[in-house]
């Protein structure tokens, strides 16, 4: 690919995951621009080949297409606003936090400014950038997402696209990454009570990782309890779940580790079989999550 053919792209925000985005469209041989509040973080970037502005409108009337990945919505709506109408006929790519709210919102502010948007998320971490099996997934303009599949498929060898409404990439976001911090506790949670027996974490990670693997076997089936309405497949019922409350407690006191997080779910476990649900399975909590709506 000489210069004349090469592919244009701005990418706005070069933070870990803006960083990571932009080395991976200079290792496709894409002509890469660069923006981002602090431009002294953009150096390692400009000294690998991508073209770094000082000033934002410079950045985005480089490309027709603006990836963001910024912090929030309202951070990238913050840089642009100086000089909204720079946007206009441009398609913008939005890779950042924040609320299905928050995504309809800057959606209709991108629109009212005369550009198209998409909205996506990139499921995994800034180090799998590019890889084949790393999951991309958009909503909003499909126009946009099928204009620029061939751009978007750089960072990630898997794209799906959710659908028309703006708001989906960030939904999805909200709903997938809700296992995150639990799961991330609950490791943290085992290490220290190995520690309180003077035992390494990397000696659970064979086990942690066989159980999480059983997880992602059971997932189909939580979601079809969930979808159905019947709550008796799985066979893991909520009084099982219950009656270890008080196993949890000794635990704690055993080991001195700090297992106040479990609180709100112990709650959920009790409201539960107050409400006469303990022989239905553990996914029948999901009624009661649901039950503010």
């Amino acid at each position: 690919m000489n210069s004349g053919q090469r592919a244009t792209v701005t990418v706005l925000g070069t933070g870990s995951m803006g960083s990571a985005l932009v080395r991976a469209f200079l290792a496709a041989g894409y002509r890469t621009h660069v923006w981002n509040r602090s431009p002294e973080r953009a150096a390692a970037l400009v000294a690998a080949g991508a073209i770094a502005h000082r000033d934002i409108t410079d950045a985005v009337e480089a490309s027709p297409v603006i990836i963001a990945c910024l912090s929030t919505f309202a951070a990238t709506r913050a840089s642009l606003t100086h000089d909204a109408e720079i946007v206009a006929d441009r398609d913008i790519v939005t890779l950042n936090s924040g609320t299905p709210a928050q995504a309809r919102e800057f959606a209709q502010w991108v629109r009212c400014a005369g550009a198209r948007f998409l909205g996506g998320a990139i499921k995994n971490v800034p180090a799998a950038v590019g890889a084949r099996d790393t999951l991309l997934y958009f909503g909003g303009d499909r126009a946009v997402f099928d204009a620029h599949s061939d751009t978007l498929r750089v960072l990630g060898g898997e794209l799906d696209f959710l659908g028309v409404e703006t708001d989906l990439a960030a939904l999805y976001e909200s709903a997938v990454g809700a296992t995150l911090l639990p799961a991330l506790l609950g490791f943290l949670e085992g290490a220290a009570v190995l520690a309180s027996r003077g035992l390494p974490a990397h000696t659970m990670v064979p086990y942690s990782v066989k159980w999480l693997q059983m997880v992602e076997s059971l997932l189909p089936v939580l979601a079809e309890e969930i979808d159905t309405g019947n709550y008796s497949l799985l066979g893991s019922s909520i009084d099982l779940f219950h009656t270890a409350l008080v196993d949890d407690a000794q635990l704690a006191a055993e080991s001195g580790v700090d297992l106040s997080w479990h609180t709100p779910m112990h709650n959920l476990l009790r409201r539960a079989v107050a409400e006469g649900r303990g022989e239905q399975s553990i996914t029948a909590l999901f009624e009661l999550l649901t039950a503010a709506q």
